[in-house]
């Protein structure tokens, strides 16, 4: 398995995660639906890259690339690094190690 799929598959399940914590913590059922979406979306890549499918790299970097761009906006906007700033980290490592 190359990085591309484990970052993929990484950061899937990370923004799972937040969408649930979230949800815990704030009731916001936007934030359960948009981290169950692009996480599904993100391990559903992660799937078909293993399987040899080469329109699933570029799924993973649109969907991780979206995910950046919208945390950079929420921590522009919160000026909180959680969990904005983190996602928005990890999401360009996983942009660097998926186009590598």
């Amino acid at each position: 398995m190359n990085l591309s799929i484990t970052a993929a598959f990484t950061y899937g399940i990370l923004a799972i995660i937040g969408g649930i914590i979230g949800y815990i913590q704030a009731n916001s059922q936007v934030s359960l639906l948009s981290g169950m979406v692009s996480g599904l979306l993100l391990i559903f890549a992660a799937y078909f890259q293993l399987q040899g499918q080469a329109w699933a790299l570029t799924l993973a970097v649109l969907v991780t690339a979206i995910l950046v761009l919208f945390f950079t906006f929420r921590l522009a906007k919160t000026r909180k690094f959680m969990p904005a700033g983190l996602m928005v980290i990890l999401g360009i490592l996983a942009l660097t190690l998926m186009m590598n």
